[in-house]
């Protein structure tokens, strides 16, 4: 997900509500149905060391379900703010794992439905599937602007069902890993205590889990296709730029977001955020401005720690002020992404990458109406360190000449003058927003990957959502419920394109081509190369292939000068 950084008085946040609450509301609704209108029969059954885990038979799908199952020990008490300790084996003879685990703590949940001891992996697999199976693996993070989400919202029990039907199996598997300051802590005393970024390894640790604990269910730990969305996205990206990545996967997709979509710093540029979440945690106010804060913040209590996170994300100076940071050369971050690419250092493994039409509505102001205002934020994002405010001024100037204030050249794309209402400042900045964090990130990653000669491929989804507000366009998230098959109420031509997405995600996964023949008759996906950079157009009335060239003068002044824009993106 696409933001600015500082808050603006008198400038709205952007309807969140409608990109995440919604999409999460039509998710659970959807996916919990699958469960819990199945008629459960006999529990299946895995083991794995000296416990059997009893799972759940989703009868209607024809498959098994294992949940809550712990990949790391619960990051509470002494291990909280501390790297995940992988954890393989259960000391229990029986587990259930019958249901979902609660979500790692977050705003917006119940207390009784998220806890910290929530570091849990679940899984998704044809029937009675015998060990000696050996199915690829596909591998979920979910987005959520690394503050919300959970593993429970996204059941892959229609694209395992789907990959079944079309005769080439797969395994399903997501998890959850830590949020906010629990996930990434800020601060000089984190970055002194190698305490940056754990929530991505958390990720690392599931990842880890299966390679150690999958051939149990029948997958095969050398076929495994992580794939996830924006912040999930965004955090596979960041494994991507190192060695970790090729050591745990054999591909990955990419749906809006890579390492240098988020507005990503040093740790203590965010200082102040790190001490909003000390002071309110209660026992631990004292301390918020020392330099041994860790200490009180293991002893705390879990209740006063989770309001302590709830409070600080909600008085961050920024919509989303606990993001991945460079965290130093045994770090998972060490550098910007443009400097690592440039030095090869990237994975070489196949991957899919792609964007949605209108990236940046969700996250602009709605009722932003002057371009010094925009002009402002953009300066509170790209400031010192890293560049000057005279540099980047010149640079602005010439953003905003590429990205002039005509309604028919803004964001929603492809509507005319129509401004919906609000200033025509919106879709300017709606427009600069989503090449700036995304479209221009995905150019660079396929360029990129095409001239090291990774096999890649590309795509643009265009799918409109009737039910959306008309100024959202296509927006952010949009085709999630399209690869989980989870449309609401969708015409013929969106559930063929629904039905097409999950052929060529399970084809790539499973062939590592999304061209494999089967499933439903669907166009050819060119692979993306240097002499034919092309993308396939995902839209139920028009799926087809078009050259990758739109707006691309735009975006080559963006990619031209990454530490200019730090190949991150910006907050509001």
């Amino acid at each position: 997900m696409s933001y600015f950084s500082y808050k603006v008085r008198n400038v709205k946040k952007p309807p969140l509500a409608f990109s995440l609450a919604k999409l999460n509301m039509l998710l659970g609704k959807f996916f919990g149905l699958a469960l819990l209108s199945a008629v459960w029969a006999e529990s299946p059954k895995v083991k794995i060391g000296e416990t059997t885990l009893i799972g759940r038979d989703v009868t209607l799908r024809h498959q098994d379900f294992f949940g809550a199952i712990p990949y790391a020990q619960p990051p509470t008490g002494e291990l909280r703010l501390k790297r995940p300790v992988l954890k393989t084996t259960l000391d229990v003879d029986q587990f259930d794992a019958r249901n979902f685990g609660l979500a790692c703590p977050q705003p917006g949940l119940q207390p009784d439905l998220m806890s910290e001891d929530c570091l849990t992996i679940n899984i998704f697999r044809p029937s009675g599937l015998p060990s000696t199976a050996r199915l690829p693996v596909l591998f979920w993070t979910y987005g959520g602007g690394f503050q919300i989400g959970s593993s429970s919202l996204y059941n892959g029990s229609a694209i395992v069902a789907h990959s079944v039907a079309r005769g080439t199996p797969l395994i399903y598997v997501n998890f959850n890993y830590r949020l906010g300051p629990l996930g990434f802590p800020q601060g000089k005393e984190a970055d002194g205590r190698g305490a940056l970024n754990l929530a991505i390894r958390d990720q690392v640790a599931a990842l880890e889990w299966v390679q150690v604990n999958i051939g149990h269910f029948g997958g095969d730990r050398t076929k495994v296709t992580v794939f996830g969305q924006s912040a999930g996205s965004i955090m596979t990206s960041v494994l991507f730029l190192g060695d970790k990545l090729e050591k745990l996967a054999r591909a990955a997709i990419f749906e809006s977001g890579h390492a240098a979509s988020a507005l990503t710093y040093h740790a203590d540029r965010r200082e102040v955020d790190w001490q909003n979440f000390v002071h309110a945690v209660p026992s631990c106010s004292s301390f918020a401005t020392s330099t041994d804060t860790f200490s009180c913040l293991q002893t705390a209590g879990s209740a006063e720690i989770i309001q302590g996170l709830l409070t600080a994300i909600s008085e961050a100076p920024e919509v989303f002020g606990f993001d991945p940071t460079l965290d130093g050369l045994d770090g998972l971050y060490p550098d910007l992404p443009s400097i690592l690419v440039g030095k090869g250092q990237f994975a070489r493994i196949p991957f899919i990458a792609g964007t949605v039409l209108d990236e940046g509505t969700l996250f602009t102001p709605r009722d932003i109406a002057s371009e010094d205002t925009f002009r402002s934020l953009l300066t509170a994002n790209f400031s010192p360190p890293i560049v000057s405010p005279q540099s980047l001024g010149g640079a602005l100037d010439t953003l905003f000449q590429l990205y002039p204030n005509i309604p028919a050249l803004g964001s929603p794309f492809n509507t005319g003058n129509e401004t919906f209402g609000l200033s025509s400042v919106f879709k300017q900045a709606s427009a600069m927003t989503g090449d700036v964090s995304f479209l221009s990130q995905r150019r660079f990653w396929s360029e990129a990957g095409s001239r090291a000669g990774v096999k890649n491929f590309a795509y643009l989804f265009t799918e409109p959502d009737p039910t959306a507000p008309p100024e959202v366009g296509v927006g952010h998230a949009f085709e999630i419920p399209y690869v989980y098959g989870v449309v609401q109420n969708p015409s013929k031509s969106a559930a063929r394109l629904s039905a097409i997405m999950i052929d060529y995600w399970v084809s790539f996964a499973t062939s590592l081509d999304p061209n494999d023949g089967r499933g439903f008759p669907r166009p050819r996906w060119p692979q993306y190369t240097p002499n034919n950079r092309v993308l396939m157009q995902l839209n139920g009335a028009n799926l087809t292939v078009i050259p990758d060239n739109f707006r691309e003068k735009q975006t080559s002044f963006i990619n031209s000068s990454p530490l200019t824009w730090h190949h991150r993106r910006f907050h509001v």
